[in-house]
């Protein structure tokens, strides 16, 4: 069966135009939800309108089909005008099982279209995914929707026969039918994914084309049946002039450190070890070969942040990334780092815990680990980014501050940030700010060179092993300054960790101050950090549409903190303090400042909803 182009719906059905809508498709993690998600993404993005995105892993690796813990999802939010988050209610859910039915349909906003795969709610679906009976027969549960029960499965076999496929392949389309399908509702063009789908099946023509038959097949489904009597418009977003293009953190991230090793002219060398959600810096991250980095796979978190400590030592780039199990094993070479007093950076890219906890949902519960997880006293910088696009940003500032600071940095990401998207402005190259790297080739003093002969900032020299005359020893022995020689006196030991630690808080004399979005003083201000930025952002901006006095406050530095954050705080009738966690930054806010801060905290795997956090400062603002 061929399946034709689909008829200029634009002139034959209803359209509304609305300016910002949150779709979310879930289904089992074989139904290719992913990759139906990053497809709309991207034709969202190329039409011009802002997007964010929020995918959604099953935390088993193989969770039984069927099942709820086997759902995958993807959430993207397009709009015409700026955004910040993937969005609260779901307007539109595609559910392709009853599995994914159950798991989802509370997301979905009152009056909100629900579109079902009606050929996955048989018998054994309904009992793997817990259900009494058919949800889809007359369910007061479904009253308040819009609900469309596509036969998707057949549809699919019917729109793909005649190629010569098993019923296997031919069930895999199924996501591009539903595709197809929401591509109509919501008036997308298709070109960008048949040009993907046309590149990426090359070789195998005869999937290439079913896969496009099925998206013709959901479109035109879409156009045909009288069930649809509506579809929408999203116009393109007024987003400042230049060239765009579609980033994650993670992608964000390998971006930025190849563009470092440009900058400094030095060698990256990235040594890791696979965990979720940090592997794909890696992956990403080694197909830059030809931009001066060098990937290295090492057999355990322990090797990678001791390879690490390793490349910095000769003289390279060293950064290493993983998430919060990692980084316990990480504690004691990222000790060597921090007492050596060696430049490079640690990228924490955060998600449920403790133990291996919820490896594919997002938290913000490391911040006391970047802060005290290791022994001894072993201060480190810690910035956090605070949105896909920033990593770029904010991984040239941690290698930055390493450099410039000679110290091992860490940098916290998460879950939400490394693996959701939005539109990034690819930066011209004179926005870029260059990374010095300045290296002794001579000795420091009448008496040759001196390792721990410090500036004013305390900071010492990196001299590059090899160099002629800079011969000298490192090691984590307590050294002894200026001459680096080991020493054991306890007025030695005192000195040293002081120096260490001043030299550490002195930074806040060198990061910018603290900015606000909103006034520097009123009856509340909202402090944040990390990948709540969105939320909280949009959720202060409606207080102030509201006419309340509260004041917005994103900490990208978290050790030490900006110089003026005390008295900003102080500026304030009250704080709050939202984080995916049980109250972290609000335990280091009251101990640092002797401030009363209120704590609003979540630890679902889940972002915060901006109605909760607008809800809260309602809440504060009356108590």
């Amino acid at each position: 069966m061929s399946v034709a182009d689909p008829p200029d719906s634009a002139e034959s059905r209803h359209k509304e135009s609305v300016d910002t809508v949150v779709i979310r498709f879930c289904g089992d993690s074989g139904d290719g939800m992913q990759l139906a998600g990053t497809q709309f993404t991207n034709v969202s993005a190329v039409f011009g309108n802002d997007v964010s995105t929020l995918p959604d892993f099953p935390a088993e690796i193989r969770a039984p089909a069927g099942t709820i813990a086997g759902v995958s999802g993807f959430q993207i939010c397009f709009s015409s005008r700026d955004i910040y988050t993937p969005g609260d209610e779901v307007d539109t859910l595609v559910a392709m099982n009853p599995a994914a039915l159950k798991s989802n349909i509370g997301d979905l906003k009152r009056g909100g279209t629900l579109i079902v795969n009606e050929d996955a709610f048989e018998k054994s679906n309904l009992q793997k995914a817990g259900y009494d009976k058919n949800p889809l027969d007359g369910d007061e549960e479904l009253a308040a929707f819009r609900v469309h029960k596509v036969p998707m499965t057949r549809l699919t076999r019917d729109s793909v026969e005649g190629l010569g496929l098993s019923q296997r392949e031919a069930d895999r389309c199924k996501n591009f039918f539903a595709l197809g399908l929401v591509y109509w509702l919501y008036d997308r063009d298709p070109k960008p994914t048949e040009d993907w789908v046309t590149a990426k099946f090359g070789r195998k023509p005869e999937i290439a084309e079913a896969n496009l038959r099925a998206l013709k097949g959901g479109s035109n489904f879409g156009f045909s049946t009288e069930a649809f009597t509506v579809h929408y418009e999203v116009p393109p977003a007024k987003l400042a002039p230049g060239k765009y293009r579609k980033i994650t953190g993670n992608e964000a991230l390998a971006m930025g450190i190849a563009t470092a090793a440009r900058l400094s002219n030095t060698e990256v060398v990235f040594s890791g070890y696979p965990i979720t959600p940090a592997s794909d810096i890696l992956h990403d991250l080694s197909k830059f070969k030809h931009f001066g980095v060098t990937t290295f796979q090492a057999e355990d978190e322990i090797a990678a942040m001791s390879a690490t400590v390793g490349a910095a030592f000769g003289g390279q780039m060293a950064i290493t990334a993983s998430s919060g199990p990692g980084i316990c094993l990480k504690g004691e070479a990222m000790g060597l780092g921090m007492i050596t007093e060696l430049p490079m950076v640690i990228i924490d890219v955060q998600r449920g815990g403790p133990s291996t906890g919820l490896p594919t949902k997002t938290e913000q519960s490391d911040l006391l680990l970047a802060l005290f997880g290791r022994n001894g006293e072993s201060p480190m910088p810690i910035i956090a980014a605070q949105t896909p696009g920033d990593c770029f940003w904010a991984i040239q500032d941690a290698l930055r501050m390493a450099v410039e600071f000679m110290t091992p940095v860490i940098l916290l990401s998460d879950g939400y940030i490394a693996n959701g998207a939005e539109p990034w402005p690819v930066p011209k190259v004179e926005d870029v700010k260059p990374i010095i790297v300045d290296r002794p080739t001579e000795h420091n003093s009448d008496e040759g060179y001196m390792p721990y002969l410090r500036d004013e900032r305390l900071v010492r020299p990196w001299a590059k092993p090899g160099t002629p005359g800079l011969e000298h020893r490192l090691g984590g022995l307590e050294k002894r300054d200026v001459t680096g020689n080991v020493e054991y006196s306890p007025s030695n030991h005192q000195h040293m960790s002081d120096t260490r630690a001043r030299k550490i808080a002195g930074i806040a004399e060198f990061i910018p101050e603290q900015e606000v979005d909103g006034e520097e003083a009123g009856d509340l201000l909202v402090l944040s950090w990390g990948g709540t930025y969105g939320s909280v952002r949009t959720a202060v901006r409606q207080a102030q549409q509201d006419g309340k006095a509260v004041t917005h406050a994103h900490l990208r530095y978290l050790n030490p903190f900006p110089r003026n954050l005390g008295k900003l705080i102080g500026s304030f009738k009250k704080v709050l303090i939202p984080e995916l966690n049980l109250g972290q930054l609000s335990l280091v806010i009251r101990s640092t400042y002797l401030v009363d801060a209120v704590s609003f905290n979540k630890i679902q795997g889940k972002p915060f909803k901006v109605v909760e956090i607008y809800n809260k400062i309602n809440e504060v603002l009356k108590g």
